[in-house]
């Protein structure tokens, strides 16, 4: 028994069908692939260099301001002005670099009624989001400080230079909301409560 064969035009039918889909998906994936492609390969990734960088922070004792410096820190930076969905900061701080040109607050500051650092020797920073603003760019991250983590907003400037680029920043947090302060240190009589941070990163492109 013969069998009945479609007609010549249904087979051009369904081909002009096939290859509509075919293109309609390959267009879509033109679309959508490149730009999350593009993203993450525009963000330039970087080391700060401690040596010419400077992280600072002010407080307030008995009424007067103090600034200290932490002298070791490390900064892994990842950022372009295009890409900010793929731009991630993470800073990590040795405590116990801390110099606020004081010996004596020195040594209490790096003790168990302040910072602690027997037991918590580091800061960590990391970063989650960021947003262009009208001087520069905004991130939010969590600080990890005396084994407390809260989110902290920064706000900073981003340079490109001939070797990499220079991050300049600042940001303002409660220190008792870390836990930073016991004895008389907790008492905000004393000792403000509001910390200032300032900091100056030379970055170097990584290789």
């Amino acid at each position: 028994m013969m069998r009945h064969l479609p007609a010549p035009g249904s087979f051009a039918a369904a081909a002009l069908l096939a290859a509509t889909a075919l293109l309609a998906a390959v267009a879509l994936l033109a679309v959508a692939s490149p730009r999350t492609a593009g993203a993450a390969d525009a963000v330039t990734s970087y080391t700060a260099d401690p040596q010419q960088g400077r992280i600072e922070f002010t407080g307030v004792q008995a009424g007067a301001d103090f600034t200290g410096v932490f002298h070791k820190f490390t900064a892994a930076i990842a950022f372009a002005p295009d890409a900010l969905a793929s731009s991630h900061f993470d800073v990590l701080i040795d405590v116990n670099s801390l110099d606020t040109m004081d010996n004596d607050r020195d040594t209490t500051m790096r003790g168990a009624d302040v910072f602690d650092v027997a037991h918590w020797p580091a800061a960590h920073y990391v970063t989650r989001s960021f947003t262009k603003t009208a001087t520069g760019y905004a991130a939010v991250g969590a600080l990890t400080v005396h084994g407390v983590t809260k989110d902290v907003p920064i706000d900073f400037q981003f340079t490109q230079t001939p070797a990499g680029a220079k991050l300049e920043g600042h940001a303002e947090l409660k220190r008792l909301d870390f836990g930073v302060g016991r004895g008389d240190w907790k008492s905000t009589e004393w000792v403000g409560d509001t910390v200032k941070v300032t900091f100056s990163l030379v970055l170097k492109r990584k290789a």
